[in-house]
């Protein structure tokens, strides 16, 4: 494990269960499933997860309830060798979340934010000496933007480097913007945001449309972020930065068995390997490697990869 790399999370925890049907579910209708997992979850603890499982240090806040659900989490941390102080009690219900998972590993799901709806900043200020001395600050959305902002905001004043992963997608502050130095969003959030930034819908970006991306990834760095990485499926994911061309990295060739984490493996790969100074090609194939690896295992809690795993995947794929 690599100890000198500290990343604090504002996190979100959910109780998350998954089925695994042979396609995903019309209005109204009834499947049988292959198979069922119920575990802790939620972006904000999946990506601290990842990120310990890759060798950093992992500080943050969990917001949970009090209800029977929370039970999942102190023995949730302790598996992944995440501080039990983390946990941010909030009176009411715990997060919950429920996926489909089809035969080719495509998913949809449903997020009840539960406590993570509740957390405010006064919560995240308590933090604030991890905070300051964290080299990446990460959040997601499923908490609300006042805790983010908070983070953000102090994460600033030292000096210190934020990164965004605006899902599930709602409008930008740009207060928030103005404070996120890495930006980490799919296609879909990606056309969202930029329907926003145009005033006028437009489609997902795909691999071919490398010039769009790079339009849309310099008009939202005029607003606060040095670094923008749009994530494309199958298609790979791009890598911006402002005074250089977009770095393009096809996807690896894996059957995907189940999607559901596997944008939170890629995030976590990338602040790890930005964090420990990486070239971007290297931040690059690495975090998509901990995308790939995720995606070909059914579940998400045991089967975010070490480094190792990682290393060794990319010895057979590079």
């Amino acid at each position: 494990m690599r100890s000198n790399i500290h990343l604090f999370v504002v996190g979100s925890f959910v109780a998350a269960s998954a089925a695994k049907v042979e396609r995903l579910p019309k209005p109204g209708e009834s499947l049988t499933a292959h198979a069922f997992a119920l575990e802790p979850g939620g972006k904000g603890f999946n990506l601290a997860v990842a990120c310990r499982r890759l060798g950093a240090n992992v500080d943050g806040v969990l917001p949970v309830g009090d209800d029977m659900l929370s039970g999942l989490a102190v023995p949730a941390l302790e598996r992944a060798r995440l501080p039990g102080e983390m946990l941010r009690r909030l009176p009411g219900a715990t997060g919950a979340g429920i996926g489909f998972i089809d035969a080719q590993g495509e998913n949809c799901l449903a997020v009840f934010p539960g406590a993570n709806g509740r957390l405010g900043a006064d919560d995240v200020r308590e933090k604030q000496a991890a905070i300051s001395k964290a080299n990446i600050t990460l959040a997601q959305f499923e908490v609300g933007d006042e805790p983010i902002i908070a983070a953000f905001e102090i994460a600033r004043e030292a000096g210190k480097t934020t990164l965004l992963n605006p899902s599930p997608f709602r409008k930008l502050d740009h207060r928030l913007l103005a404070l996120t130095t890495i930006l980490v969003l799919n296609a879909s959030e990606a056309a969202d945001m930029a329907s926003d930034l145009a005033g006028a819908s437009r489609s997902p970006f795909d691999a071919h449309g490398l010039t769009e991306i790079q339009t849309f990834a310099e008009a939202v760095m005029t607003m606060g972020p040095a670094i923008v990485v749009v994530t494309l499926g199958q298609g790979g994911a791009v890598f911006c930065r402002s005074g250089d061309l977009p770095l393009h990295q096809p996807c690896f060739p894996v059957i995907a068995i189940d999607t559901l984490g596997a944008g939170d493996a890629f995030a976590a790969g990338l602040a790890v390997s930005l964090a420990e100074g990486q070239p971007r090609e290297e931040v690059m194939a690495f975090a998509s490697a901990c995308g790939a690896v995720l995606a070909s295992t059914w579940g998400v809690f045991d089967a975010f990869p070490d480094r190792a795993i990682v290393d060794a995947f990319l010895l057979d794929h590079c």
